[in-house]
């Protein structure tokens, strides 16, 4: 390692197999806590390339334990977080929208690092027990049209770096690595990410991908998610474009309107508030906002007009809401 780190601190960039193999020793123990802060660090300081991303991608992939939801042809609905924004928890109140939809969803999510609850944090809060067994994530995909996969249960190998992330409380790039990593490797996904050169990144990965379809999201003020305080970049395998949601009729919103709590306890009740129908304005239209297009990333025939339908049908009718109740009953 200290031969890697002396390297980076020349401003110096990583191959695609160096930086997997970096990743995999850090992954089996063999490098100390300070020598990860500093490895973790070094790409603080600077943007990550392609190829270290890739790398650190395949490295991820090839420790995690693989689950086989193929048949199922789920979507993710997920954010690399690290925009520095602690919005609620909109995608993951999507995932439950799309559900309730009839659209099966392998949610991938961890426990907040550089946010105050992640998507783990709050369903965790809520009760839901995580699982790694693969006929119970089938019986839930088949029963509430949603599974949760529990990154930490699935990555294992990572269990020596979560403390440093967690004691760092700063991004760093394995929120780039989330959404990428998921062990179900869905061939649909709409992402959030918190930059537009890593939603290059993204797009260049997915497009390796054979049968990917896929929406890379970044508002221009930020967020990693369709926030309605600005326009939003979004990234497809048919064309790149910048939409404002107000022409089709959606409010333009204040950022403290989707504040998402000072604490779990905090994020649990906005999640909780929203999903059962007792959501703010701007709460409902953000999700609903973020649920259309996920929608449209799994239809794409279907207009955005549509696909709102849909999303309305499933969050006002207390579809999602059900759909999560059952998924908690599930064990």
């Amino acid at each position: 390692m200290k031969e890697i780190l002396e390297y980076l601190f020349q401003h110096k960039t990583l191959s695609q197999t160096e930086a997997k193999q970096t990743l995999m020793e850090i992954a089996h123990g063999e490098h100390n806590h300070y020598q990860v802060a500093a490895f973790l660090t070094a790409f603080l300081m600077r943007n990550i390339t392609l190829e270290e991303l890739k790398g650190f991608q395949e490295g991820l992939l090839e420790l995690c334990l693989p689950v086989d939801l193929s048949d199922y042809q789920a979507i993710d609905v997920c954010g690399t977080g690290g925009d520095g924004k602690n919005t609620f928890n909109i995608s993951t109140i999507s995932s439950f929208v799309l559900a309730g939809a009839g659209i099966p969803v392998a949610k991938h999510g961890n426990y907040g690092v550089s946010s105050v609850a992640g998507s783990s944090s709050v369903l965790e809060f809520l009760g839901l027990q995580f699982t790694q067994k693969e006929d119970l994530l089938k019986k839930q995909l088949e029963e509430a049209h949603i599974c949760f996969l529990h990154a930490p249960l699935f990555h294992s190998a990572m269990r020596f770096v979560a403390p440093i992330r967690k004691e760092l409380g700063v991004k760093t790039f394995f929120n780039m690595l989330g959404p990428l990593v998921n062990p179900a490797q869905p061939s649909v996904q709409m992402v959030g990410v918190f930059s537009t050169e890593l939603a290059r990144m993204y797009q260049y990965i997915f497009q390796e991908r054979k049968n990917m379809r896929y929406s890379i999201i970044h508002s221009l003020d930020g967020f990693d998610e369709i926030s309605l305080t600005n326009e939003v970049k979004i990234y497809s395998q048919e064309n790149e474009q910048n939409i404002d949601f107000q022409k089709y009729g959606l409010k333009k919103i204040l950022p403290e309107s989707i504040h998402g709590g000072d604490s779990i306890a905090e994020a649990a009740q906005i999640f909780l508030e929203v999903i059962t129908g007792k959501g703010s304005e701007a709460q409902n239209q953000v999700v609903l906002a973020n649920s259309a297009v996920a929608i449209q990333t799994y239809y794409p025939q279907k207009n955005f007009s549509e696909a709102f339908g849909m999303a309305e049908d499933s969050l006002f009718g207390l579809k999602a809401q059900d759909t999560f109740y059952t998924l908690k009953s599930i064990q």
